[in-house]
């Protein structure tokens, strides 16, 4: 497993191998690779981007021996048009793009940290001026609630009709999403930083008491109708919640179970 220290010196080889090829004006670090260092740890994989002089972004993208001549690589897997997922033989994890300049206003991304430029190059436009895609939560409660109560309803028919894997997603995935956004809500002082794309990262260590709600609310693929019946409950103890529909999740959570 590699250490804190080996991540951190990784990127510096990669700018300065970047730099080498005198193809490239940037390597910008994001996540905890990035603007939030202070989070990173041993677990923690390096997601980047390369912006690289125009004209040579496929020369980049199809040989990756910018990468490899750091350190040998022990796999690599095109997942994007624009970059990849790496993994070198020492066990550190990339998952990076490439761009060249002009591509980046169109690009959604979260702001990062610089990690080396060329000389000259203007930084500036490795800020993010496109948010599509970044997680936007509803502050309207009563539309949370309403989606979370539907979305458990959904979930149980599925269940009964032995659609069991759809019911899961429906409660224990859909339905678990909104109760997180109420959750967010309740805790608007969480420590930590909220990831803008999947708020659900680090839940547990940001909000107080979530390990034992997120055991009761997502216990497993057999278990949706338990999953289903501890979010209601929930709901129930924090807001004021339709007894129709309520009355109705569980009688068809307990028909499940006995079923």
């Amino acid at each position: 497993m590699p250490t804190i220290a080996t991540l951190q010196q990784r990127m510096t080889d990669i700018g300065e191998s970047l730099r080498r090829t005198g193809n490239a004006y940037a390597l910008l670090g994001l996540g905890s690779a990035g603007g939030e260092r202070e989070r990173m740890d041993e677990h923690s994989d390096l997601d980047f981007f390369a912006i690289v002089k125009e004209g040579h972004k496929q020369a980049f993208i199809e040989d990756l021996s910018w990468l490899s001549n750091i350190h040998p690589a022990g796999y690599a897997f095109r997942n994007t048009v624009d970059g990849y997922k790496f993994l070198y033989e020492d066990g550190v994890f990339c998952e990076f793009a490439v761009f060249e300049p002009q591509e980046l206003a169109t690009i959604p991304f979260s702001e990062g940290q610089v990690i080396w430029a060329e000389d000259g190059f203007d930084t500036q436009i490795l800020k993010p001026t496109d948010t599509r895609g970044a997680y936007h939560r509803s502050e309207d409660v009563q539309w949370i609630i309403g989606e979370a109560l539907t979305n458990l309803y959904v979930g149980l028919c599925r269940f009964q009709r032995g659609e069991m894997l759809s019911a899961m997603k429906f409660v224990q995935s859909f339905a678990l999403d909104r109760i997180i956004d109420l959750l967010h809500i309740q805790q608007p002082n969480s420590t930590g930083l909220v990831d803008r794309y999947m708020p659900d990262r680090r839940l547990e260590s940001r909000l107080t008491g979530t390990k034992e709600l997120l055991a009761q609310f997502c216990p497993g693929y057999q278990k949706t109708p338990e999953a289903a019946l501890a979010q209601l409950s929930w709901l129930v103890q924090h807001y004021e919640i339709n007894s129709t529909i309520a009355a109705e999740i569980r009688r068809r959570a307990i028909a499940a179970t006995t079923d």
